[in-house]
């Protein structure tokens, strides 16, 4: 029940953060849902082995270089979906920090702890 929660809330933010950013376009709610499970999957399988390949750059810039693999998912997101599209890099990096942040406020909100 908690995952289909979280679900829902990540679609949810991805249909709201298309309609407010530009360079973010979502066809429907369906395809929102399936961004949010297909992120889901990335970031569970695909964003370790990014992060563990990267380690290096990831220690010499304190963390940044986390951004630019979140970006990556996100790209990748845009890749496998047909009604996901984002403009360019840049736009898929601010939208994943959007997403992050979003995320966090509405679990701190809603009492969702991460585990």
């Amino acid at each position: 029940m908690k995952l289909l929660f979280r679900i829902l809330i990540t679609a949810a933010l991805v249909m709201v953060i298309s309609y407010v950013m530009k360079g973010v376009y979502v066809d429907e709610f369906t395809t929102a849902l399936t961004v949010a499970i297909v992120l889901g999957l990335l970031n569970f399988f695909v964003k370790p082995i990014l992060v563990l390949f990267t380690l290096p750059v990831t220690i010499f810039t304190l963390g940044l270089f986390l951004l630019v693999i979140n970006a990556i998912m996100i790209e990748l997101c845009d890749y496998f979906i047909d009604g996901f599209r984002i403009n360019s890099f840049w736009t898929a990096m601010l939208f994943s920090i959007v997403l992050s942040l979003s995320q966090s406020l509405v679990y701190q909100i809603t009492g969702e702890t991460k585990k």
